[in-house]
């Protein structure tokens, strides 16, 4: 089983910000504001300057690039312990959940009864109005779901796209992301199909594992993936600088 350092840095190579710079072990990111993962300072490791100057430069980074400061880490971990002593407090207010869990499962098995799906080179329409809300993706969207390498999966029912899903390698494991199905279409077995066309997808380039960030509040999430035998890894969350202490 992969330990935590690894996954974190798998899953965040599988989901490329716009700009990354190292502090140290940490990676500074950012990505116009597009999902917390793409546009937090990943704490892992030594930042390699006294962590209250290494705050400092996640702020200024931050500015630099017009997005909110904040640091992703570890549950439980001395980053977590040092942005507490630093009077930084967790993301409770983030609008995706700022407290995630980081699963570890079996490559999904295809469906016995398969409905019509694809896993496509190429993103489409109808892929892009699923997972980002519009036909036109933003240039942050179109740089951290469609990076090169990137299966786009869909499931159709009477010629619509009724499901989709983002596929990425991350250090031999498929790291799965945006899994959407249209409301008026949900328990209909679309979700569970998806994922397993992603297993075959997976399997054909030797990947061995599976790997999912979700949510904590995510409850319908998580009932599926344990049901296809995901279990936690470990979970992660947001920290931002108390109110008003954010550096200019």
């Amino acid at each position: 089983m992969p330990d935590t350092t690894t996954l974190e840095f798998a899953c965040a190579e599988a989901w490329p910000p716009l700009v990354r710079e190292p502090l140290g072990q940490w990676w500074l990111r950012a990505a116009e504001s597009f999902t917390g993962r793409a546009n937090s300072a990943l704490a892992m490791g030594d930042p390699g300057l006294p962590i209250a100057r290494a705050l400092e430069v996640v702020c200024e980074f931050a500015h630099s690039h017009a997005v909110e400061p904040m640091v992703q880490a570890v549950h439980g971990s001395a980053q977590e312990t040092a942005l507490a002593d630093e009077g930084w407090v967790p993301h409770v207010h983030y609008a995706a959940g700022h407290d995630v869990s980081v699963l570890l499962g079996p490559l999904p098995p295809a469906p016995a009864a398969a409905p019509a799906l694809s896993v496509l080179d190429e993103p489409t329409d109808a892929w892009w109005s699923l997972v980002a809300g519009s036909t036109e993706p933003t240039r942050a969207q179109r740089h951290v779901l469609a990076a090169p390498g990137t299966g786009f999966g869909v499931a159709e029912a009477d010629g619509t796209t009724v499901g989709a899903v983002r596929l990425a390698p991350a250090r031999g494991l498929l790291h799965v992301g945006r899994l959407e199905v249209r409301p008026e279409h949900r328990r209909r077995g679309f979700a569970g199909a998806l994922l397993g066309a992603g297993g075959d997808w997976a399997r054909e380039r030797d990947l061995t594992a599976c790997v999912l960030q979700v949510s904590v509040r995510n409850h319908a999430a998580l009932a599926l993936y344990a049901r296809l035998g995901f279990t936690e890894h470990h979970r992660y969350r947001y920290w931002v600088p108390r109110r008003g202490d954010a550096h200019p």
